[in-house]
């Protein structure tokens, strides 16, 4: 059974050009695949001004009003959700019933599939990095406006895609709630392996709809090949935790369409170019500072009370 099952993959892996894209840790100099940094001479728009992802430094980031609370459609709906392994990552198709709205947004997007980034036995692997800091995962939901049909559609509108994105950071205990995930990621092993995930709702891994009003928003693009300039990213500041033992179970589940174990599937950080990152009405710094001014607060007016 196991050399159909390898010889399928080698056949999978000749279907491809000689030339490919690959991320860093799968590129050697015995390979034909071009690794980010060089992403450009296959795909034009990867040299592109607006590319994603990008570091955010959280001082910089300029107070927009309009950034108000979005509206989260359908997330809390169980669906039966299709996961494929696409070669460099594993996608899992949602239906279109999930949209999101508001937060400035200028318009309602429906929700295509999410995907998520990560590295090598629960190290760094995020895409974007905050403040320099890169996070041991990254959750990509890709939505689309509704006008269109085809993420294809989309890609020729600036504003066309709707990403959003939130960080995993370790924590003692595992997430019951991310472990249909993790056990969907553990049949999809081959480059087109595809399995079917039951009663997934999307609400339950990410944090709490109530808590997400903290957030950054800016113009970019999709993080791999061909990298179209058509994204407006919202990257969440609340953490979804995920224990040592989860994050390095992600990251021995899958192999690339080379045959190699897919680890480290993020992009480098681009080039902000001239672009401005905002940050919500609800910004985070701005919330952890009024936390402490209000426990302080708290704090002085016991001690008063005392006297």
């Amino acid at each position: 059974m196991t050399f159909p099952l390898h010889l399928s993959v080698v056949f999978w892996s000749l279907s491809f050009t000689t030339a490919q894209w690959c991320y860093q840790g799968q590129y050697s100099c015995n390979e034909t695949c071009k690794a980010p940094s060089e992403w450009f001479t296959l795909f034009a728009k990867c040299g592109g001004e607006r590319q994603s992802p990008i570091n955010i430094v959280t001082s910089k980031a300029e107070f927009d009003p309009a950034l108000t609370a979005l509206h989260f459609h359908g997330y809390h709906e169980a669906h039966n959700v299709t996961v494929e392994n696409m070669g460099h990552s594993a996608h899992f198709a949602l239906p279109p019933s999930l949209r999101i709205s508001g937060g400035g947004l200028p318009d309602t997007y429906k929700a295509l599939q999410f995907h998520l980034h990560w590295g090598t036995d629960a190290g760094p692997g995020s895409e974007h990095t905050l403040d320099g800091e890169r996070f041991p995962m990254e959750l990509h939901i890709v939505h689309i406006k509704e006008k269109y049909g085809s993420l294809e559609e989309a890609e020729n509108d600036t504003s066309g895609i709707a990403l959003l994105a939130f960080f995993f950071e370790e924590t003692a205990e595992d997430n019951v709630h991310f472990n249909v995930v993790k056990e969907a990621l553990g049949r999809v092993r081959y480059t087109g392996n595809s399995s079917t995930v039951r009663v997934l709702r999307l609400g339950d891994i990410i944090p709490a709809t109530h808590d997400l009003h903290g957030y950054y928003r800016y113009a970019g693009s999709m993080t791999t090949p061909g990298c179209d300039q058509a994204v407006v990213w919202t990257v969440f500041h609340r953490t979804i935790p995920i224990s040592h033992n989860q994050l390095v179970t992600v990251s021995r589940e899958l192999d690339f369409w080379t045959g190699k174990p897919m680890a480290d599937i993020f992009r480098p950080v681009q080039r902000l170019n001239g672009r401005i990152v905002y940050r919500s009405a609800v910004s985070p710094v701005l919330s952890s500072t009024v936390a402490v001014w209000f426990c302080t607060f708290v704090t002085v007016a016991m001690n008063w009370n005392k006297h």
